[in-house]
């Protein structure tokens, strides 16, 4: 049990860059973003292209693709996006639901149905071993330090800076905003772009832990709103604390029976969601 919950926490870290992208656009502009997962997926398929054009790895490879994500963000978010956000929240979900069937068909003709992997060699399978029998793999414990390293940039730009406040400023009131001369188009551009950032992030280390096919973003989605749902709209912390919940019940479900791992999380997203529905850590609207 002691394994199971320090792979759990480690499985949370993946998550937790799953769920932050996530977080960052429903946070701003309270969208469901359906394509979600599908941007992950995406993202992984970027890093293996850029990767084989550069005749390099994944990780010379990440900087271009995190760069290209984020351009890809804000245009997508000022040019498409922007137009259907208002008070009916089902617009941007047809759209984004669109959005995701447009990924999936396109990756498919490109890359076919074949399972790819993002390859770093020997670092893959590498492990430290901590007594007990215990090993702690060093891809995990990279990922689950990254996805520290995101969670506290993200909390300092929202809660210290000028952007961070023009952030919180239009998740509040956007008509406010705009009275007081503030783009609220391009505050959402902007957090479209940090999303689609952290996005090419999480595909990288995605794409790395396991083989990937063009219709596994659903499943990445569920995990990412299923973290956002447990933590609420509190802080990053509390994603990446919500993240690890799920990372940990799914490994503990997993060493009971290997059929119950992703159940087990699903339980756990379940009794969050009836106990205390905005979430564990969601600060208080008052």
């Amino acid at each position: 049990m002691l394994n199971a919950l320090l792979q759990g926490i480690l499985l949370g870290g993946l998550y937790a860059l799953f769920a932050m992208g996530l977080a960052v656009i429903y946070g701003v502009m309270r969208l469901v973003n359906i394509a979600h997962g599908d941007l992950i997926v995406l993202a992984a398929y970027a890093t293996l292209s850029v990767a084989a054009l550069l005749h390099a790895g994944p990780f010379v490879a990440i900087p271009i693709v995190i760069a290209g994500f984020a351009v890809l963000g804000y245009v997508m978010q000022r040019g498409l996006l922007n137009r259907v956000l208002g008070a009916d929240v089902l617009p941007p979900l047809v759209v984004t639901y669109g959005l995701s069937l447009v990924i999936q068909n396109v990756l498919l003709q490109a890359y076919s149905a074949d399972a790819r992997s993002l390859d770093v060699g020997g670092l893959a399978t590498a492990s430290l071993h901590v007594g007990g029998g215990i090993a702690l793999g060093v891809m995990p414990l990279l990922v689950f330090g990254v996805a520290l390293a995101v969670a506290a940039v993200l909390e300092y730009v929202f809660g210290h800076t000028r952007l961070g406040m023009a952030f919180r400023a239009t998740a509040d009131d956007r008509a406010t905003v705009r009275l007081l001369g503030l783009d609220d188009g391009g505050v959402y551009a902007a957090a479209a772009a940090i999303s689609f950032a952290v996005v090419a992030i999480a595909g990288l280390f995605m794409g790395i832990k396991t083989t990937f096919t063009p219709d596994l973003g659903p499943n990445f989605l569920l995990y990412a709103f299923e973290a956002v749902v447990i933590s609420g709209l509190g802080s990053f912390w509390g994603t990446f604390v919500g993240a690890i919940l799920l990372g940990v019940a799914q490994s503990i479900g997993f060493a009971i029976n290997p059929g119950w791992g992703i159940l087990a999380g699903h339980f756990v997203f379940l009794a969050v969601l009836l106990w205390r529905p905005t979430g564990l850590f969601a600060r208080s609207a008052a």
